[in-house]
């Protein structure tokens, strides 16, 4: 499932594609049909995150809700669009800025599980439900740590809890537990607040970093190919770990090997020699 760094991506990769433009909305599939008729010709005034979900704002008709879950995609695509190939739930293209000047370009969307057009208070409704957002400028940590402090589940499940970290999934949470040494399976309430305020200083920077490249990188300096002479990482998430889906093979900090184990319906990867703490 995408991370809340891609989600952030794509809302400012449609804000740069199609704010404040006139667009065309089409759901070549059918199951969007009349959210699509109503968002057709309107002006794209807002894309934004939170958490996993985006919200593309059209003034005067609402807010397309987006969650890609396990398979939605989003494709662009530049110059005139082509005729749909796939299932395409919503497809927007652009219609030319303030000045008439046709800016085209299109996006795609296949497979979320959802996609719907909300109003300002379901927009509303929904966001109050999720937990902090680490790249949100409005977030508050405090809040997360509040419920996380109080806890007797695992950090491992916590972190992943939407409504309680928004955006954290399966890669962030990982490895920001290694690299602050913390045992995933510590209960929330067993963390010291000057531990919490690192891990979400770290999961802050991490984040932004992703949403920069596009990627998740979360290895130091001295722990990179280059710098330890090994072969950079194969996978198709892409990015520099020291144990997501790592399994087995040598932690690049201390050489024991990174185990895996189920936890919370979600593959947990961690370091048995660093996570002592």
């Amino acid at each position: 499932m995408p991370e809340g760094h891609t989600i952030h991506r794509l809302a400012r990769d449609c804000r740069e594609r199609f704010g404040d433009r006139k667009v065309r909305a089409a759901s070549p599939q059918g199951k969007f049909a009349d959210g699509a008729a109503l968002v057709d010709g309107q002006v794209l005034t807002g894309a934004e995150a939170h958490g996993k979900h985006l919200f593309l704002g059209f003034d005067g008709t609402g807010w397309v809700h987006v969650h890609l879950g396990l398979y939605g995609k989003f494709t662009f695509g530049t110059g005139p669009a082509p005729a749909p190939v796939g299932q395409v739930r919503l497809r927007i293209s652009a219609d030319g800025d303030a000045s008439g000047h046709d800016a085209g370009g299109y996006a795609d969307l296949r497979g979320p599980t959802r996609c719907e057009l909300i109003t300002d208070a379901e927009k509303q409704a929904v966001e109050e439900r999720l937990g902090p957002d680490p790249l949100r400028a409005d977030a508050d940590p405090e809040a997360a740590w509040s419920r996380i402090s109080r806890s007797r589940t695992t950090v491992a499940a916590l972190l992943m809890d939407q409504k309680i970290v928004a955006g954290v999934g399966n890669v962030y949470r990982a490895e920001v537990l290694f690299r602050h040494g913390i045992d995933p399976y510590r209960p929330g309430r067993g963390l010291s607040r000057t531990e919490w305020d690192a891990i979400w200083a770290d999961l802050v920077a991490l984040m932004h970093e992703g949403v920069r490249n596009n990627r998740i990188d979360t290895v130091r300096p001295e722990h990179t190919p280059e710098a330890m002479g090994r072969e950079p990482r194969v996978d198709d998430h892409g990015g520099e770990v020291y144990v997501y889906r790592r399994a087995g093979m040598e932690c690049l900090v201390c050489g024991a090997p990174v185990r895996t184990a189920g936890l919370a319906a979600r593959n947990l990867f961690w370091c048995p020699g660093c996570q002592t703490g």
